[in-house]
């Protein structure tokens, strides 16, 4: 008898754990959208970057670069946000991008503060 309540315990103890777990991986800003988007063949001049994350993100901790076919730096503005989109990060261009493949490699910090990071490609006809 007295196994069974103590099975019992150890598998109420792993659901919890396995739950926090879960909501904790949950928490952190993952990219939902870009623009342009990852494995996108743009036709037309693109003056900015949008990435749209899962949560909001603190803009003065989170970056963008823009790499071209040579893995060299592309000149971009600094990343920011708009008051009403804060979890969405733009990074401006100066200038239109040439033809070519080009990656985007981003980090943010959530407001909750996680760290994320990842990339993506996409290219310019």
């Amino acid at each position: 008898m007295q196994k069974k309540h103590i099975s019992r315990m150890v598998i109420t103890l792993v659901a919890a754990g396995a739950m926090a777990f879960s909501s904790l991986a949950a928490a952190h800003a993952h990219l939902r959208a870009s623009t342009p988007a990852a494995k996108a063949e743009v036709t037309t001049a693109t003056d900015a970057l949008t990435l749209t994350f899962t949560e909001e993100i603190e803009p003065a901790f989170s970056g963008v670069t823009l790499l071209d076919d040579h893995q060299k730096p592309v000149a971009t503005e600094k990343a920011r946000v708009t008051s009403g989109h804060k979890d969405r990060l733009i990074v401006s261009l100066p200038q239109p991008l040439k033809a070519g493949h080009y990656q985007v490699n981003w980090h943010v910090l959530s407001v909750d503060g996680h760290k994320t990071a990842g990339s993506y490609r996409f290219s310019v006809q």
